[in-house]
């Protein structure tokens, strides 16, 4: 908890982020988790990528939108990097994430249907560029906001793809409810540090309750794409997506841009589909810090991929 509060303060501090960010160390830091502060920065990331086999799901930085113009420069973003991905030729191997509190979520009384409409407009412009938007998931307090603003948008949009949390009580049945054909449902453990009345804190409940919720999925016929880099768990699910004869059940694994770089090369050398988290903006101190202070098992994890390729 005291790291947690440290971080977060750090997050909020300018003056230190500008003198962190400055340092040759620190810039280093977010050349490797961050594909550039450009949404051109980005998109030639995405390519490189491609080259190697690799899928992307780019993510514009930026959560905390306040006003309606934050979250409708953030919409017309989103709506000029799809067409630079149309344009680019990039539509078969990136999508785009989207958190809905850029958008307009969190907006006092008219921040929902602000968020749908922005979404809805995100949608379209990923339809006309031939590829798809999937909703990040947040913190507990917005689950049934995402959820129910997903459902609308499935009803012109039914490819918008969805992102659940293992690590929350209510997962497997929200898992039950989404698992069905067509279905694109980004499985995760859960990177915000909720309270204990809501989610499950130790890793191994959190890694079972993880692959009962891709259990159900695949059962029901949905796409899981499996976002974990927790070695367990990534051989797990190679087992339950094989089938006796050797084929695969329809999935992807998921993996941060920077994180397990070789990992995610022997998952495309044994023929899985990989998907690398891209997020972009000048927003990366706050992106980086807000993710160790979620979860400060987080920060082991960007410490040691700083010293290792692996």
């Amino acid at each position: 908890m005291l790291l947690s509060s440290v971080l977060l303060s750090a997050a909020r501090c300018d003056g230190l982020r500008d003198i962190v960010s400055g340092a040759p160390l620190s810039r280093g830091v977010g050349t490797r988790f961050i594909a550039g502060q450009r949404v051109d920065e980005a998109l030639l990331t995405a390519h490189q990528l491609a080259g190697d086999g690799l899928k992307s799901s780019i993510d514009r930085l930026g959560e905390d939108t306040v006003e309606r113009s934050q979250a409708d420069a953030t919409r017309n973003e989103y709506v000029r990097l799809l067409d630079m991905i149309a344009q680019g030729g990039l539509a078969r191997s990136a999508e785009v994430s989207l958190k809905l509190s850029a958008v307009g979520q969190s907006i006092p009384n008219s921040g929902e249907r602000m968020a749908l409409d922005n979404a809805r407009t995100i949608c379209a412009a990923a339809r006309r560029a031939g590829t798809t938007v999937t909703l990040d998931m947040e913190d507990h307090t917005t689950t049934d906001s995402t959820l129910s603003i997903l459902s609308e948008l499935r009803s012109d949009f039914p490819e918008t793809g969805a992102v659940l949390q293992a690590s929350l009580l209510r997962t497997e049945g929200d898992c039950r409810d989404l698992a069905y054909i067509g279905s694109r449902v980004r499985l995760c453990k859960g990177a915000y540090r909720e309270p204990a009345s809501v989610a499950r804190r130790r890793t191994g409940e959190i890694r079972a309750a993880y692959m009962r919720c891709l259990a159900i999925l695949l059962a029901g016929g949905a796409y899981p794409m499996i976002a974990s880099h927790d070695p367990v768990i990534v051989d797990a699910a190679l087992q339950c997506t094989t089938g006796p004869d050797g084929s695969h059940a329809p999935h992807e694994f998921q993996m941060l841009f920077g994180v397990r770089p070789l990992e995610q090369a022997r998952l495309v050398s044994v023929d899985r589909t990989v998907r690398v988290y891209l997020p972009y903006g000048d927003e990366w101190w706050g992106y980086m810090v807000r993710r160790m202070a979620e979860k400060p098992s987080n920060f082991g994890l960007f410490l040691r991929a700083l010293r290792s390729t692996t």
